[in-house]
């Protein structure tokens, strides 16, 4: 059975459509349905379409190719309402409009960039990470995808990406099946955990708070669920930056590395990212230089499904890739895919605080990804090392040892 879930996912990832764009959260900016609605129609679509007399097979199957398919619908809407703010890049990916990114470019580079046309806007220094990033201008006229493949050519060994945008992998809204109870709050961590996502609501308290977009910060949902998860989990040092604000293109590769640099600077080395995105050569840098610093790196896999493309940062090498279970600790039917997989958590049947401050239903890996950043700064306080620390926590889930499902093993299993 495996086997053929297997091979039958194989031929629902190799489907173009599904494999041309990158990897898109649950929750766009600009579309105005509520993630969990997206998701449970979709699942309620593909339910009607199968009807009884379809196996438990194909029906994951065709769930996988649905949940792909609902994302591209995702992206092609939040694309069509933001024409003045996003565009799509070279590879088809959401981007801010008309810029691209340089990292630490030479001389050279610049200067075969404005011999093309492009314009300097400006230089972006991240000093703890020790790289800085060149915003530059596409020629007027010139799509960004267009533009992005003439300077490519020009500097081939340039590090260049387009401002790519990344989005959260869950919702703080109804969810469908059990609600799950808030648990009590687990024993106090002192190792300080750094969270870039939106910014939580007033009555979540926190070390310190940093915007990293226009109207930032900002309290929503989102980022509320998921540090009021971190705080229930034991952690009493908590810093966020907000990537997203108040406009269409937050979560760009830009702010994301910035708020990695902030968090680096003020002593973090735990960072909880509960985003997903595109591979990025920005973020790919920031990432490494992070790591090279001692930071501990912990993200989503996002919801998209086994079909769709890989998401990152989890994907990017010595990340935590962590991915969501229900309160039965089956695999969320709609999380996604990383290059690796390191650990499960709980991710449904449960509660978090929103942006009002009440409890409310959360689902999406998401919710998973602080629960194994807590525990990662627990070992820390313990002065364990990482990540032998986790895997010895981690419940052994599915195929005997480490699996494409559940990783090195459930963490976490009394936060729910």
């Amino acid at each position: 059975m495996r086997s053929r879930i297997s091979i039958l996912l194989s031929v629902a990832i190799a489907t173009p459509a599904l494999a041309q764009i990158g990897a898109i959260g649950q929750v766009l900016p600009g579309v105005t349905q509520p993630a969990e609605r997206v998701l449970g129609g979709t699942l309620e679509t593909v339910d009607r379409t199968l009807g009884t007399g379809v196996d438990a097979t194909t029906r994951t199957v065709r769930s996988a190719a649905a949940l792909a398919q609902a994302r591209i619908d995702r992206l092609g809407d939040l694309v069509r309402r933001n024409p003045a703010a996003i565009e799509r890049d070279a590879d088809g990916n959401p981007a801010r409009k008309g810029e691209l990114l340089l990292v630490s470019p030479d001389q050279g580079a610049l200067d075969a960039a404005r011999q093309l046309g492009f314009a300097v806007l400006a230089e972006e220094r991240l000093d703890t990470l020790d790289l800085s990033v060149t915003r530059l201008s596409v020629p007027r006229g010139m799509a960004l995808a267009q533009a992005q493949a003439l300077l490519r050519k020009a500097v081939p060994d340039a590090a260049l990406a387009a401002d790519t945008l990344n989005f959260p992998s869950g919702s703080a809204a109804p969810a469908r099946g059990r609600e799950g109870k808030a648990s009590p709050p687990l024993p106090p961590v002192a190792t300080p955990v750094g969270v870039i996502d939106g910014a939580p609501g007033r009555a979540i308290p926190l070390e310190a708070i940093r915007g990293f977009a226009p109207g930032a910060p900002a309290p929503g949902d989102h980022g509320s669920a998921v540090v009021s998860l971190l705080r229930r989990a034991g952690v009493q040092r908590v810093l966020v930056a907000d990537v997203y604000g108040a406009g269409p293109a937050g979560g760009n590769a830009l702010a994301i590395a910035q708020a990695m640099d902030w968090l680096m600077g003020r002593g973090v080395r735990v960072i909880s990212i509960s985003l997903v995105g595109p591979a990025n050569g920005l973020l790919a840098r920031a990432t490494d230089a992070a790591q090279r610093r001692g930071a501990v790196i912990v993200a989503a896999v996002g919801n998209d499904g086994p079909a769709a493309p890989p998401a990152y940062p989890a994907s990017y090498p010595g990340v935590l890739a962590v991915t969501g279970v229900d309160g039965r600790n089956r695999a969320l039917i709609e999380a996604g895919r990383a290059l690796h997989l390191d650990y499960a958590a709980p991710g449904a049947d449960m509660r978090a605080m929103n942006a009002a401050g009440r409890l409310v239903p959360v689902r999406g890996t998401s919710f998973a990804t602080p629960l194994v950043a807590a525990r990662a700064a627990n070992a820390m306080d313990a002065r364990a090392a990482l990540p032998a620390a986790l895997d010895r926590e981690g419940i052994d889930l599915g195929a005997r040892g480490p699996d494409a499902v559940f990783g090195r093993g459930l963490i976490c299993t009394i936060c729910r």
